[in-house]
């Protein structure tokens, strides 16, 4: 089993929780990430993430490098990528998400999310909500320009691991 498989086994927990999945469009992707690096500015992702610490009156940023597996019907793969996540002084966390997927015939994807990871109180999980926008020039994969996906899932920081599922809007 390769470290890829198990990220993907260990994160089985983690319900990407989506809600009514009869209203969302056709399932394009789903991810197994994990953070494998992260970049702090002079405040610590830890403290910002636990709340033990505010941002300040400029906001927080903080890079959270992540690599992982794609599976689904539409798109199977790898992705590597980074969220720079900004927590403004509010106390909202705003995602920022370059990636790219590479496919299991090594064709490439760039990924851009934005969105929001919501704090579930009194654990380490944050729940996730992203407007995904793809792009490629494989004309193969040409389908991927002319999508929005509404995507939704869950990190738990204490672990650093990631489970998201991708839905055409």
């Amino acid at each position: 089993m390769s470290s890829l498989d198990t990220l993907w086994a260990n994160t089985e927990t983690l319900d990407p929780d989506v809600g009514d999945e009869e209203t969302l469009g056709e399932l394009v992707y789903e991810y197994a990430l994990q953070i494998t690096r992260v970049v702090e500015y002079g405040m610590s992702a830890d403290a910002l993430l636990a709340g033990q610490a505010s941002p300040p009156p400029e906001g927080a940023r903080v890079d959270f490098y992540l690599e992982g597996l794609v599976t689904g019907p539409r798109l199977k793969g790898t992705v590597n990528g980074v969220d720079y996540l900004y927590f403004r002084a509010d106390g909202r966390a705003q995602l920022h998400i370059h990636a790219e997927i590479t496919t299991e015939d090594g064709k490439k994807v760039a990924l851009l999310a934005e969105g929001v990871a919501i704090a579930e109180q009194g654990t380490s999980i944050f729940r996730l909500r992203e407007n995904v926008t793809l792009l490629s020039h494989h004309l193969e994969l040409s389908w991927v320009n002319a999508i929005q996906i509404w995507a939704a899932g869950k990190v738990d920081v204490a672990s650093g691991r990631v489970r998201l599922k991708a839905y055409i809007a």
